[in-house]
């Protein structure tokens, strides 16, 4: 006679056969495994104990949504290699501020990267990815994943850029002004007499660049932060001199880090050693004047004038006069956003963040968390800005 076999080897467990064999209700395992606050330690780990015997893994996440209609989790994407948003810190307090409204939401973040070079695999992640709605965070305005995310007919919320495209022109964004939120740092170089201005930025497009950026090239650039603090600067030094026929030296680097930042860094410097100032739209770029000014024994800002935008930490340790922008608070407020269109969406409301109108216009305080417009659909939410005035701005030599 063959030995008998246990239940674990007999047939699949399921949760029915779960709670039968523990003496509950099919509810009370079920919260085991998803409202497990609502057990005592006691009965957790007796359902627990049983699922192990039996060889029964958990409820079926694909069964699950189905049920609830939710994945219960939320897609990034981002242009840049996965990586990068761990190393920026811009990006990384950006992904804190929205770790923290997942919370509320009781969902996990997928980072779904796109870099440059890699679209086809962007677009099948974007297309494949069990998500309940989407983070757009700072993508060039012709990415091509921008299509398949509006294709998706998913809640989706824009943070920092594209400001306007006709592929997602009608959903809620969040950010700042940074055409004008740049601009006060540049007007205290002005303020300190400087005429011989530099400025180095970070891509203006997806395709791979470094070194200086026509009038052309800005025109047309589709990495909208970058171009827009860059105008920023241009026109508050036009402002000053409208007279002047002199060019503005503008220096590009491709990528926001160590290496790339000091190329940029030097390059500028080296074409046109005049200067008196550097107005730079991150404040990586700014540190990176900073190094290089020192080893070529220039003084900060006895012989050079330094300006930065972000306001990390090292900067401010440092003493750069930058322009502090909320990210931790933009990321926290895309995902209340995002939290109140999945809300609207699992109720029949709505499906997508767009509105029939687009003129809603809110403004939200740096340190107010929540912004009004985290109910409106197709709203743009602005956040506040703080100019830090430093150690680095000073009269031309």
């Amino acid at each position: 006679m063959s030995p008998r076999r246990s239940p674990k080897n007999s047939h699949k467990a399921t949760l029915a056969s779960l709670a039968e064999a523990v003496g509950v209700s099919r509810t009370t395992v079920s919260n085991a495994y998803n409202k497990p606050d609502h057990l005592s330690p006691e009965t957790r780990a007796r359902i627990f104990a049983t699922a192990d015997k039996l060889g029964y893994s958990g409820p079926d996440p694909a069964a699950r949504s189905l049920r609830t209609r939710r994945a219960d989790a939320i897609g990034v994407l981002f242009t840049d290699e996965l990586t990068y948003a761990f190393e920026d810190r811009s990006s990384v307090d950006f992904l804190a501020g929205l770790a923290e409204s997942c919370q509320v939401l009781d969902s996990s973040l997928v980072l779904i990267p796109a870099a440059p070079g890699r679209a086809a695999s962007g677009i099948n992640r974007v297309a494949q990815a069990a998500v309940d709605g989407f983070v757009v965070y700072s993508v060039a305005s012709d990415d091509p994943t921008l299509e398949v995310v509006a294709s998706r007919g998913l809640p989706t919320v824009v943070c920092d850029q594209p400001y306007s495209t006709p592929k997602l022109k009608d959903y809620a964004f969040v950010g700042i002004d940074d055409h004008a939120a740049i601009q006060p740092g540049v007007q205290q170089l002005i303020d300190a007499g400087h005429r011989k201005i530099g400025v180095l930025c970070i891509r203006l497009d997806r395709e791979a660049n470094a070194g200086e950026v026509s009038p052309q090239c800005l025109r047309t650039a589709h990495m909208h932060v970058q171009k827009h603090r860059v105008e920023g600067i241009v026109d508050v030094i036009r402002g000053a001199h409208p007279d002047s026929a002199e060019e503005i030296p503008i220096v590009e680097c491709y990528i926001n880090d160590a290496d790339g930042t000091r190329e940029a860094a030097r390059a500028l410097l080296d074409a046109h050693p005049d200067l008196t100032a550097v107005a730079c739209t991150t404040d990586s770029l700014a540190l990176a004047v900073m190094q290089c000014a020192a080893d070529r024994g220039l003084s900060v800002p006895g012989d050079l004038s330094v300006t930065g935008f972000d306001g990390i930490d090292l900067a401010v340790q440092q003493k750069i006069t930058t322009v502090s922008q909320p990210n931790k608070d933009k990321g926290r407020t895309a995902g209340h956003v995002l939290q109140d269109l999945i809300s609207d969406a699992t109720r029949g409301k709505g499906s997508t963040g767009v509105s029939s109108s687009r003129n809603a216009t809110t403004s939200t305080s740096a340190a107010g968390g929540r912004g009004q417009a985290s109910a409106t659909r197709g709203s743009h939410t602005l956040l506040e800005t703080t100019l830090i005035t430093g150690r680095t701005v000073g009269p031309p030599r």
